[in-house]
């Protein structure tokens, strides 16, 4: 491994860190392009990183902070959790039984129907900060007392 593809890693992670961080982004839509266009990845091998890269709990300070302010409910996340999960062991079996060439559209298209969602079609506002969230968190810090 290169000094340069140290360096590149080392940007391409603070960049996702950062905007997953601020918005709530990261792995597909930040890691897997950098990867393929700056390092040269294949779709596959930079899929695959960024999968990996979920193994490790990278997010957890991020996390810390929305569950502060109250927006991180627990039990949805474990229900998501279990779900993706599944949903990863079905989609990747597709995913590698597809050539790079077209696993590359498919995620491009994918990244722009959510961009085309996301700037015309969403709707204001979203999940405030759950009773149950108040609750987990009244019981955290009267534990940390």
């Amino acid at each position: 491994m290169t000094f340069t593809t140290i360096v590149l890693l080392i940007v391409v992670g603070l960049v996702a860190g950062f905007l997953s961080g601020l918005i709530g982004i990261g792995g597909g839509i930040i890691i897997v392009p950098a990867l393929v266009v700056f390092l040269g990845f294949t779709q596959k091998a930079a899929q695959g990183t960024s999968l990996g890269i979920l193994l490790l709990p990278v997010g957890i300070l991020a996390v810390l902070q929305y569950y502060k302010q109250g927006y991180i409910n627990v039990n949805y996340i474990l229900i998501v959790a279990a779900a993706f999960v599944v949903g990863g062991l079905f989609g990747s079996k597709l995913a590698l039984s597809i050539s790079d060439e077209k696993m590359k559209k498919v995620f491009a298209v994918i990244l722009m129907l959510i961009a085309i969602k996301m700037l015309f079609f969403e709707k204001s506002g979203g999940p405030k900060p759950t009773e149950s969230t108040k609750i987990q968190q009244s019981q955290a810090q009267s534990m940390e007392d």
